[in-house]
């Protein structure tokens, strides 16, 4: 019975210590994400700096790529990634493992028979 009652508090000990880990890691995890949303809230509150636009920021954007060479570049890299998918694209059939393996495993009991069968006389 004494050992009933030691496996018993072994349990309750190991159960108690995983549990209060795991509620240690719980709190930990509630404090982070309490401290995100206050950062986030605290960012949120703040005035946005006005940015005034300038000739030479609006330049800036204009000057790009102009869409018909954005559309030749994507039909490039589109065209060249499909090509690669072509070659690496599995076959559709699986291949047909050899029977050698099979045979090696019906020849190995074979000849155990036979070093059986020679080995009569001997005994």
């Amino acid at each position: 019975m004494s050992e009933f009652m030691d496996g018993l508090w072994i349990t309750v000990i190991g159960v108690t210590i995983v549990f209060s880990i795991l509620g240690i890691l719980a709190g930990i995890l509630y404090s982070v994400g309490w401290f995100e949303r206050r950062m986030i809230e605290r960012e949120e509150s703040l005035p946005a700096p006005k940015v005034e636009a300038t000739p030479t920021t609006i330049e800036k954007e204009k000057k790009g790529v102009s869409p018909r060479d954005l559309a030749v570049i994507t039909a490039a890299i589109t065209a060249y990634t499909a090509e690669k998918a072509a070659q690496l694209r599995p076959l559709p059939f699986k291949r047909k493992v050899s029977d050698a393996w099979r045979l090696y495993g019906l020849q190995t009991g074979m000849d155990e028979v036979e070093d059986f069968n020679y080995g009569i006389g001997e005994w």
